[in-house]
């Protein structure tokens, strides 16, 4: 047997779209007016996947990573066999299982028990295997109660977890496992990782189709991502993952920055825009929908988003500095101003707001053009989507420009905290504590 489990060579596979432009009254008068070839388009093709090359040696884990659409479940199913490649060529050495989509293989109207050993049947492992290991795949999946129901009565995650312990306990060679951990509990999904380790050390072979990066970083040996039916690029999984978020946060941070464009652009008429509020303190503002108001005598004129460094952005890491610039226009000299920055969350939650009265600015005069900066040295939030509210107003609170959540950014993180600060921290284990791994 080569040293390689998988092996996969300029692999292309290409979908036909068949499109119709008129429905058929029958079969016949289609035929008949030669007109069903013509109007099914076998010409308009989407392509999965446009040329894969990688090698797998045998005993690693791959973690295959990517967005929607770029072609992770079809390699996938090219590797299982399930179909096969429009060109190129895709072999796996020895027994195969796959868990690819949710109840495949699965008979909705007979029992669980009957399916547990037609899939094993179907795998290649004799009834008497299959008898030998039939208690213990129940018991994995924890369905002794319900395996002699008829599989259609089962919810999702009972299906996922029949289907992934028959999946793993036939003794595969190469175990080939799509998203469909996704609807395991966190109980049942530490069970399946535990296996994935075990397999492992037997030496034998996995690939794991998921949105997990933190699980791929932690259990896999290698990443493969692919991007538009494309292999960008493999390796070690660190690596592979981090070069995948800053992509990530490139089109993140392009499709943001359209959002800021269109915002600025609808909230660019003169004069007052109504927010359906009158927002004249805390209490009318906290109801205050989405917009832009004030009398316009100081504008904000411009509003850009930078990191430390200045460099425009709407995605930053948690703890990355943040600049906050502001243009603005002042008709005529004002002498009563002041600025505001607050920053919320995606539920409307006020994180953090202040402006230059509180923290003991006094105002001299504003004439013409100027521009403001609110640095922030360690934007302490946990992940998510932000927005801001940017005003200039009278110390009363009178509106000159008020930007409501007009501004968008996001944060990420490569750890998975809640809430919605991150303060500073770090961990100290002494005597018999010992962790590893934590950053």
């Amino acid at each position: 047997m080569s040293g390689h489990a998988i092996e996969a060579r300029d692999v292309r596979k290409i979908y036909r779209r068949y499109s119709r432009r008129r429905q058929f009254s029958t079969l016949k008068s289609a035929l008949l007016s030669r007109s069903l070839l013509r109007d099914l388009r076998p010409d308009d093709a989407f392509e999965a996947l446009g040329g894969v090359s990688f090698d797998l040696d045998t005993g690693r884990t791959l973690g295959v990573i990517g967005r929607n659409g770029s072609g992770k479940s079809t390699l996938l199913k090219l590797a299982a066999g399930i179909g096969k490649p429009t060109s190129g060529r895709i072999t796996a050495h020895g027994r195969v299982s796959a868990l690819i989509e949710l109840g495949a293989g699965f008979h909705p109207e007979i029992s669980g028990r009957e399916n547990v050993f037609i899939n094993g049947l179907m795998l290649g492992v004799p009834r008497r295997e299959i008898s030998r290991l039939f208690d213990e795949i129940v018991s994995f999946a924890e369905l002794e109660s319900f395996i002699d129901a008829p599989v259609k009565t089962y919810s999702s995650g009972m299906y996922m977890r029949l289907g992934f312990s028959v999946a793993i306990h036939v003794d595969p060679d190469v175990l080939l496992v799509d998203e469909v951990l996704a609807v395991g509990d966190e109980a049942f999904t530490h069970k399946c990782l535990d296996k994935f380790s075990e397999l492992r050390r037997r030496g034998k072979t996995t690939v794991l189709v998921t949105h997990s990066l933190d699980l791929v970083e932690r259990f896999c040996d290698e990443a493969l991502w692919l991007d538009q039916g494309l292999v960008r690029a493999q390796g070690d999984p660190r690596r592979v993952i981090d070069e995948y978020r800053l992509d990530v946060a490139g089109v993140e941070n392009a499709e943001l920055a359209a959002m800021a464009d269109q915002a600025e652009t609808a909230s660019g008429g003169a004069g007052i825009v109504e927010a359906g509020v009158k927002p004249g303190g805390p209490e009318d503002l906290s109801k205050a929908p989405e917009g832009r108001w004030g009398s316009r005598e100081v504008e904000i004129t411009r509003v850009d988003l930078g990191n430390a460094e200045g460099r425009p952005t709407h995605v930053f890491e948690t703890g990355q500095g943040m600049r906050i610039r502001m243009g603005v226009q002042a008709h005529q000299v004002v002498t009563d101003f002041v600025f505001g920055v607050g920053i919320f969350d995606a539920n409307g939650t006020c994180c953090y707001g202040t402006n230059t009265l509180i923290e003991g600015g006094i105002p001299e005069s504003i004439q013409g053009a100027g521009e403001i900066e609110f640095v922030v040295d360690s934007l302490d939030l946990t992940p998510g989507t932000y927005k801001l509210d940017l005003a200039v107003h009278r110390a009363n609170g009178a509106p000159y420009d008020y930007h409501r959540q007009l501004h968008v950014f996001r944060v990420t993180s490569h750890v998975a905290d809640v809430g919605i600060y991150r303060p500073h921290h770090h961990w100290r284990f002494s005597g018999g504590v010992h962790v590893e791994g934590l950053r």
